[in-house]
């Protein structure tokens, strides 16, 4: 049997993030809008799924027409059966990610950033499969104290900590 691996890149537009995770059932696009709606209601964004079964369709799902086919074609291109990807704008994963997570049909998140991705893709006769993500760049350096203060001050002016 032969298994061939691949990757997909997924550049998130500026003042996006995404979401990429693993789900099982057909109505997973329904409950995830729901999940963010009913969280952040001034969210923007669009979902699709890879459906695995059946019709093998990508469903997708959103309030916003442009994120909405960013979420289809990248789901086409990805064509990972039970794979789902957001765009959202106008919120943080941050925000939404245990709401996301308490859906019953995901079983699993890959990654939620505004960072560059790649995704690792295992393809075999049956299908394809999301191995993992490389989410951004490596670490350069390690912090030094100006860094620690630049990062508690940042956290602190985006209304992240006190």
């Amino acid at each position: 049997m032969d298994l061939k691996l691949k990757m997909v890149k997924v550049d998130v537009p500026a003042e996006c993030n995404i979401i990429l995770g693993q789900s099982h059932f057909i109505k997973t696009v329904e409950d995830i809008y729901e999940a963010i709606f009913n969280t952040v209601p001034q969210a923007e964004f669009g979902i699709a799924f890879g459906e695995a079964s059946g019709d093998c369709l990508v469903r997708w799902a959103g309030n916003n027409p442009e994120l909405v086919e960013l979420a289809r074609e990248k789901m086409l291109e990805l064509a990972c059966g039970h794979a789902f990807i957001i765009y959202l704008k106008n919120a943080f994963p941050l925000n939404i990610i245990q709401r996301i997570k308490s859906v019953p049909e995901v079983v699993n998140l890959f990654c939620a950033t505004a960072n560059p991705v790649e995704v690792i893709i295992a393809e075999t006769e049956q299908g394809r499969g999301i191995m993992g993500v490389i989410d951004g760049f490596k670490p350069a350096a390690i912090e030094d104290e100006e860094d620690i203060k630049g990062r508690q001050e940042f956290l602190r002016n985006i209304g992240y900590k006190f």
